[in-house]
């Protein structure tokens, strides 16, 4: 019997943790399509490369997702490419850093459209087709401070919370059929923001990076350690695979202990 082929759609995928997601998805047989902000030159080396290697299709959209009219344009991309999304991995993710009181309104509507509206748009739109097939995989990406309160953070901790509501809402509307719909909330992951911040913290304090590392972790990850892009990514392969299918309105924490601390 020929193995249908999935299609997963990965929003901010051009490179992080998307393309690490991209990367596990795709390495299952997936068909993927990436997406981002940056033109397609720009986005094409990521998505030949990924073709290459894992010898499946891969297309690639820009859409800026604080434009509804532009979310539904990706979702007709990947009809057009794919046939439809059998995975939805709701990745991209803004934020800023201010105080309540300083945060500029622009902003925070900025956050609202890109972590919430254009997820559940995104889902809005691809369920019909995951029922129409009787499978569908929904993985929203929240956070640590998506449990907790954070200062300087209100755009962040607030969505990432809400989207936690998306996540069970559609996981209840879709009890009983082949889709499911869960949330990962990865810990500290090493992205170039963070990483700057270790070698600011290394520099100020004059140690070394694994020591800093150390420092930065000391009120974050018991575990004292990044949590490594290709671990989060397959961990949501594992949930949009055949035995993930009764694993559904969960919150999954991949974060070296931080939520049991």
């Amino acid at each position: 019997m020929t193995q249908l082929v999935r299609a997963a759609l990965i929003t901010g995928s051009c490179g992080g943790l998307g393309f690490a997601v991209a990367e596990s998805l795709a390495a299952t047989g997936c068909n993927i399509m990436l997406h981002g902000l940056e033109d397609e030159d720009s986005a094409e080396p990521a998505r030949a490369s990924l073709a290459a290697r894992c010898g499946v299709e891969v297309a690639y959209h820009r859409a800026d997702l604080t434009d509804l009219s532009a979310v539904e344009r990706l979702m007709q991309a990947m009809h057009d490419n794919f046939g439809g999304a059998d995975i939805v991995v709701n990745n991209a993710v803004v934020r800023h850093f201010a105080a309540v009181e300083e945060l500029p309104m622009a902003y925070w509507q900025r956050s609202l459209a890109v972590n919430l509206t254009a997820p559940l748009r995104i889902i809005q739109l691809a369920l019909p087709g995951m029922r129409r097939r009787d499978f569908g995989r929904i993985v929203n990406l929240s956070s640590q401070y998506g449990q907790r309160g954070a200062r300087n953070r209100v755009d962040y901790a607030t969505t990432k919370t809400a989207i936690l509501g998306v996540t069970r809402t559609v996981a209840l509307e879709t009890a009983g059929t082949g889709i499911t719909c869960n949330a990962v909330s990865p810990g500290t992951l090493p992205t170039l923001a963070i990483e700057s911040r270790i070698a600011d913290l290394a520099a100020a304090k004059g140690i070394a990076h694994d020591e800093a590392v150390r420092e930065y972790m000391k009120e974050r990850q018991p575990s004292g350690r990044f949590v490594e892009l290709a671990d989060v990514g397959a961990t949501i392969a594992f949930l949009c695979g055949q035995t993930g299918r009764d694993i559904t309105g969960a919150v999954i924490p991949v974060d070296g202990g931080w939520s049991a601390a």
